[in-house]
């Protein structure tokens, strides 16, 4: 089911939304920490979001650019400003579409499928985001810096990132790290799955990315 958040300050409209989401089969919530929204929607890790222009403490084109510094999430501008300028403003800023309110609520809920297909296309293509870095496993890179710049990993280091990433927010043992690494057939021993992680924290550090990967006693690591 995916996850859909609603950044919206009307109450009323925010449950209507709501309910038309969840009748459509959607996971969805509401932001209400608009004082913190950047790092909210971050810790909500939603699968899309419909984000209004007119929200307190930080319009919503100045919380999508300060979004794009950190994940290309899928975002729809919804608003009740019938302007050119306005939709020419929010999709240089980064947003995937735009709908005016009055909205036709099936014709949210057409744009809401069409924009989660491509979000799933480019997934198989096998790029994928992490902290704003764009992960091409296939090609062994990670591009940052708005995709300026590029950071190549080993084999083994990619899989152990890779491996991380998917089970994010939990800890991996060591133990399902080395299974990977032979599923992908790469032949380890326990020193060297040691010396990659190693190799792979000093590589973020080297681009100013401190604690990507915590070491838990006796348990494993976790990508934070």
């Amino acid at each position: 089911m995916k996850k859909i958040l609603i950044v919206e300050d009307d109450k009323d409209i925010s449950i209507e939304l709501k309910a038309l989401l969840e009748n459509s089969g959607y996971e969805a919530s509401i932001l209400t920490d608009f004082k913190n929204a950047s790092d909210e929607i971050l810790r909500n890790e939603p699968d899309l979001v419909l984000l209004d222009i007119n929200i307190p403490y930080m319009n919503g084109e100045m919380l999508l650019r300060d979004l794009r510094q950190k994940t290309d999430v899928p975002v729809i501008m919804v608003t009740s400003r019938d302007s050119e300028a306005d939709e020419v403003l929010s999709m240089s800023y980064g947003a995937d579409d735009y709908i005016t309110k009055p909205y036709n609520p099936t014709i949210l809920l057409l744009r809401i499928n069409a924009l989660l297909k491509r979000a799933a296309s480019s997934s198989a293509n096998n790029s994928t985001f992490y902290r704003g870095m764009e992960i091409l496993p296939q090609k062994g890179v990670i591009k940052y810096n708005d995709g300026r710049d590029e950071m190549l990993l080993t084999k083994n280091e990619m899989t152990i990132f890779m491996c991380l990433l998917a089970k994010k927010d939990r800890i991996v043992s060591r133990d399902e790290l080395m299974t990977e690494l032979w599923n992908n057939e790469e032949y380890l021993n326990d020193n060297a799955l040691t010396v990659n992680i190693s190799r792979l924290r000093a590589r973020f550090k080297d681009i100013g990315i401190e604690d990507v990967i915590e070491t838990r006693k006796g348990q494993g690591y976790i990508l934070v």
